[in-house]
């Protein structure tokens, strides 16, 4: 029976080639009876299983399986199939797939597609049991999680090659039901044409940054990057082109927008600020230490006395710094309070120069460090401009860059 959170969906469906490609039929069918829009690609391999002519006929679309079989001289298929989907499903996904999505190679229309879109990418792996355990392998896969690629795992049981263990694709109702998951986290925008920011360049920090006492201790904070990577996620999903600079996370990083890593203060002042003039909106949801240590020290430092005093100096200040060089950039803070919520945003938004403060109080259940949930209010040079409560994170970032993109048009229409 068709359901309606998949109704209307795009989806892309590679098809590698290992025994489990008749299971991918089956998905395809599930997909399209619940209302997706379903389109199949298939590399060389995938076709000695099953004929291309198989995927047609469920799906109803065309089948791709040669990057140079070029159909419309409009468009160039593979880029049009990736920034067609909503949603990008490899399964089954062999362990040649995964090196490759992992390593960035783009040598047919599978590998070239998926490098392309920045739509969400879902893997159901299949492959012999001591393969999927390979260090290779299991390094390959994440390598992917850690940029975001959802995956749903391998059952266990008797494989085609007679071994019995982890490998098995998983149903294909299972694999249709984690789409439906995946999807539901991730807005329409893309789809219905809101896209506010399109054409615009968001900068997004997130994450605790590490400041080094020696080559094994450091000084950080709590802060697991949720809220910054939710707003580079809602940034890209309403059209924006996405910088998310990332200190130490504990969430899965997105696709679709630029990754760089940055450990310390230093590291991120440097990242920001280099990709700050060509930025429309810089967002600084990072947890950035305050202080450091006076002296880093080259090696380990040993424990001798009872009692070490260790000297701290200030980091840069990056929000200060954005407010400091703005121009036609909007510069949004935020503020991780105990008390005094309302006063203590309002006075960091005058030093620092921010145009939008968005502040938390971290000790109020589910809106602290590591929450899927956040309750903020959002603060302007007027004073209170907005107050989202008990919201997910996913949310809260969209109803901060629909703000953001408000606030930079209204801006921009009232420059003489």
């Amino acid at each position: 029976m068709e359901t309606s959170s998949l109704r209307g969906r795009k989806i892309v469906v590679g098809v590698t080639g290992g025994i489990a490609a008749y299971k991918a039929a089956a998905l395809v069918s599930r997909l399209t009876q619940r209302g997706a829009d379903v389109r199949v690609i298939m590399t060389e391999s995938a076709v000695k299983f099953v004929a291309p002519l198989t995927f047609q006929t469920l799906s109803r679309n065309p089948v791709y399986t040669d990057i140079f079989d070029e159909r419309d001289p409009a468009v160039v298929s593979h880029i049009d199939l990736a920034d067609h989907a909503d949603l990008f499903i490899v399964a089954p996904a062999t362990a040649n797939i995964i090196a490759k999505m992992a390593h960035g190679l783009a040598d047919d229309m599978l590998s070239t597609t998926l490098l392309a879109t920045t739509a969400p990418i879902l893997v159901a792996p299949a492959m012999n049991v001591h393969m999927y355990a390979h260090p290779a392998v299991q390094a390959n896969l994440r390598l992917l999680a850690e940029r975001g690629v959802r995956f749903v795992e391998p059952g266990t049981g008797q494989l085609a090659c007679g071994y019995v263990g982890k490998g098995r694709l998983a149903e294909p109702e299972t694999i249709a039901d984690a789409a439906e998951e995946l999807l539901a986290e991730r807005p329409r925008e893309a789809a219905s044409g809101e896209r506010p920011l399109a054409g615009r360049r968001v900068v997004v920090t997130a994450g605790g940054t590490i400041e080094r006492i020696d080559p094994v201790r450091y000084i950080t904070n709590d802060s697991s990057g949720k809220m910054g990577i939710a707003v580079a996620e809602a940034a890209r999903d309403l059209g924006a082109e996405v910088t998310l600079v990332a200190a130490r996370v504990s969430a899965p990083l997105p696709e679709g927008v630029e990754i760089v890593r940055a450990e310390s203060a230093e590291d991120m002042l440097d990242a920001v600020m280099a990709r700050f003039d060509a930025a429309d909106i810089v967002v600084k949801a990072a947890a950035v230490a305050d202080y450091r240590p006076a002296v880093r020290h080259a090696s380990k430092m040993k424990k001798k006395a009872d009692r070490l005093a260790l000297e701290l100096e200030k980091t840069p200040d990056i929000l200060a710094e954005a407010g400091r060089r703005k121009t036609r950039q909007l510069v949004i803070g935020f503020a991780a309070e105990t008390e005094n919520l309302e006063a203590n945003a309002m006075d960091k938004l005058r030093r620092k120069n921010c145009d939008l403060i968005v502040a938390n109080d971290v000790t109020a259940p589910g809106a602290g460090f590591g929450a899927d949930t956040n309750t903020v209010a959002v603060f302007d040079a007027g004073g209170r401009a907005a107050e989202w409560t008990a919201l997910p994170k996913r949310e809260i970032g969209l109803r901060l860059m629909r703000l953001a993109a408000e606030r930079l048009a209204e801006r921009e229409a009232a420059a003489p």
